[in-house]
């Protein structure tokens, strides 16, 4: 048996082998999967003298321990085999876990919330390196945290975007700031109850030196400083909806700064190409980061004004005659969606579906209705999500199956509805038609070009 076995042949996966080999450990990676594309990997990683075996769940008896096993964030914390993995002893960590054990020197942010943790994790880590300084984005967006670990120059930072199954699996991780965006019912499938979904992502806020919230968020606003009392808040509705006496908001156009009793205007809002009141959420949000961090006023203004924004959030591909055509693949619940829906002008043509998640999804209905003059409905969640329209009384719906439907059929509803914006928001996961939602949202992309740029 290997000193050290890695679950899941993920991205995070393969660079949790490669460290630990690197550091001179015996290295088994194993996934219950197998394709061509893992085939053609397990060859190279043999060449790197690190076994691979597919299409297989390793067996424990206690005559054959591994010293440590390290999971994927994309296998869950609870299966079988890791219960009796940590039953007999053997120590059982997160990808990012063993990650941190290595860069524990460094000081880390660490971003987590159920939506807007890419965006304020690329902005924050935007910012950091226009300072000067070397703070890679890493985790759910970026390298895996075990690629950084490998590197042969030493961050000064680490930008972490830190999902709730990253936090599941670190047992110290403990950043120098931790960030919490948003918190909205999501992975239940996984967490099972609200409560425990809390809770793991408030562990990680409790082990980080310094805390950031965002108090335009309707559940952690509740919290507030009884569960949180040395927060550093943030709001754009002004000073006067500000928690506490210490944090961000913004007030005329302007981020302002609250530590000192006088507050001071940091960067102008207008400096942020990216449209919604939930980017300017999260341009609050990474410019505390910033600031905590020491980095001065002018590198900050330079970062927000030069960036360009997020793959897949809100992302502009292209105006056809007039219309512009956007690409929110990575709104993977309602929440996101309703968001993404806010954020465009109407009337919009939407496109969604996908791989339905348990969630509330009235607000988002609602938002339908008062903004999108047509829906096409994509993948397996189609029919329930025409149920749902029609029961909210809202009947211009297309069951049009598949993404390259959807593109060619929103093209003449634009015209038809004199539609500003088709927008691909889908409220789902991906997993029924594509491998992830970048896939997705490359297909849009991909799709707009063959049909309204040729």
């Amino acid at each position: 048996m290997p000193e050290a076995l890695i679950i899941g042949f993920g991205k995070s996966g393969v660079a949790a082998a490669r460290l630990l080999k690197q550091e001179g450990w015996e290295v088994e990676l194993c996934d219950s999967s197998t394709s061509p594309t893992l085939l053609e990997q397990q060859q190279k990683l043999a060449s790197e003298q690190i076994t691979v075996k597919l299409g297989n769940t390793p067996e424990f008896t206690n005559s054959d321990i591994s010293k440590l096993i390290v999971v994927s964030p994309g296998v869950p914390w609870d299966i079988p085999i890791l219960a009796k993995a940590r039953e007999i002893g053997i120590e059982t960590i997160g990808e990012m876990e063993l990650a941190w054990r290595f860069m524990q020197d460094i000081p880390w942010v660490g971003i987590t919330g159920t939506n807007g943790k890419t965006t304020t994790t690329a902005l924050t880590a935007a910012i950091f390196q226009t300072a000067g300084l070397n703070a890679p984005a890493c985790g759910n967006i970026g390298y895996a945290a075990c690629e950084v670990a490998q590197a042969t120059k030493k961050p000064d930072w680490i930008i972490g975007e830190l999902s709730s199954y990253q936090i599941e699996s670190s047992v110290t991780l403990a950043p120098r700031i931790g960030i919490w965006t948003t918190f909205t019912p999501d992975h239940l499938a996984r967490h099972k109850t609200l409560e425990n979904y809390y809770n793991i992502k408030a562990k990680l806020l409790h082990n980080s030196q310094i805390q950031i919230f965002n108090g335009d968020d309707a559940y952690l606003s509740k919290l507030g400083l009884n569960h949180w009392p040395n927060a550093y808040w943030t709001s754009v509705k002004g000073q006067e909806f500000l928690i506490g006496e210490k944090g961000f908001y913004i007030e005329n156009g302007w981020v302002m700064e609250k530590i000192t009793p006088t507050p001071q205007p940091i960067v102008e809002v207008s400096a942020l190409r990216m449209v919604g009141e939930h980017n300017q959420q999260n341009l609050l949000m990474s410019v505390a980061a910033a600031r905590l961090a020491g980095i001065d006023i002018t590198a900050i203004s330079q970062a927000v004004r030069e960036f360009p924004g997020v793959p897949h959030r809100l992302e502009h591909i292209c105006n056809w005659q007039g219309i512009d055509f956007i690409n929110d693949s990575k709104a993977t619940n309602y929440d996101a969606a309703e968001v993404g829906l806010a954020s465009v002008q109407s009337p919009a043509i939407l496109i969604a579906g996908g791989e339905a998640k348990a969630g509330d999804d009235n607000a988002w209905l609602a938002q339908i209705q008062a903004k999108a003059a047509a829906v096409l409905l994509i993948g397996n969640a189609a029919p329930a999500f025409a149920k749902r329209l029609q029961e909210v009384g809202y009947s211009n719906y297309h069951i049009v199956e598949t993404m390259e439907n959807a593109v060619s059929m929103s093209a003449e509803l634009a015209k038809k509805h004199q539609a500003s914006v088709v927008l691909l928001s889908p409220a789902c996961a991906s997993f029924d038609q594509y491998p992830n939602f970048e896939m997705r949202g490359e297909d849009f992309r991909q799709l707009c070009q063959k049909y309204l740029l040729t």
